[in-house]
């Protein structure tokens, strides 16, 4: 019995072995002088602290800058990121990066597709007020050996028809990027709108709210929107972690870290600990 099982690890040396996952969605706030004490200088250590004590693995940005993302890799050691400025593909503008553990995931492919009728290239869509990304990642975890797609985005906070077109074509690409090999999926993101209205109701069809679906009670406020108030009511939720069928959420947290009665940023980041099915 013995000698089977020493043969069985041998040739599927994942199969046997579970693995929990902590994802973290946070929108960090631009890099704006004009925040004053909660401009970003005077919250490097509190974002990057708080990711490090939550132990993120893998976690997706908003509004990172490229002089952002520099910042926060110089204190992830460990970490790997990827992504492009929505201005022009390259540096300009915001990013939605996507940071993740080297020891613990590895990066098949990724690539970045615009919310807009012309989603291969920068651009604008439809009546949003900005360009608007999705970073995707494609990845195999170092531990269990199984595969699973990350997709991070920022939706317009303006256009009514372009966060439902942008619902459609994530759906649309997260089918076409996973094929027929049915991967786990997790979506991570600053949508810019509740969960009654109509373009989170349209991703719901197809994925599942992370806060909606977890197996242990939801930890913190419902609302994420804080405007760096730490006394804020946090009745709107806008930032989402969703799910498909292949992933089971084990916790999900709105963290209200905060030092020296100060914020981290004008968003709570967004805590889900995964495992993949």
């Amino acid at each position: 019995m013995k000698k089977i099982l020493a043969i069985l690890l041998m040739m599927a040396p994942f199969t046997l072995i579970a693995q929990q996952i902590n994802v973290i969605t946070f929108n960090i706030r631009f890099n704006n002088p004009g925040d004053g004490e909660n401009a970003w200088p005077n919250r490097i250590d509190m974002v990057t602290g708080l990711l490090k004590f939550h132990e993120a693995e893998i976690f997706g940005m908003q509004e990172a800058l490229i002089g952002q993302i520099e910042d926060v890799h110089k204190e992830m050691p460990g970490f790997e990121w990827f992504g492009v400025g929505r201005d022009d593909g390259k540096n300009g503008g915001e990013f939605s990066p996507v940071f993740f553990n080297k020891s613990k995931f590895i990066l098949l492919e990724n690539g970045t597709f615009w919310l807009s009728e012309t989603p291969e290239k920068p651009s604008k869509g439809w009546d949003a007020a900005l360009n608007r990304i999705v970073t995707w990642g494609k990845f195999q975890s170092k531990v269990t050996g199984k595969k699973f797609l990350f997709f991070n985005t920022h939706f317009d906070h303006i256009g009514i028809e372009a966060r439902k077109n942008s619902a459609t074509l994530i759906k649309k690409k997260i089918e076409e990027i996973s094929g027929s090999q049915g991967l786990p999926v997790i979506v991570t993101g600053d949508f810019n709108l509740t969960p009654d209205q109509e373009p989170i109701v349209m991703l719901k069809k197809y994925l599942k709210d992370s806060r909606e679906v977890s197996e242990t009670p939801p930890y913190g406020p419902v609302g994420t929107f804080n405007s760096f108030k730490i006394n804020a009511e946090l009745e709107d939720r806008i930032d989402y972690v969703f799910v498909n069928d292949m992933v089971k959420v084990l916790k999900y947290g709105a963290l209200t870290d905060y030092n020296h009665h100060r914020s981290p940023s004008d968003h709570l980041p967004v805590f889900v600990k995964i495992q993949l099915k």
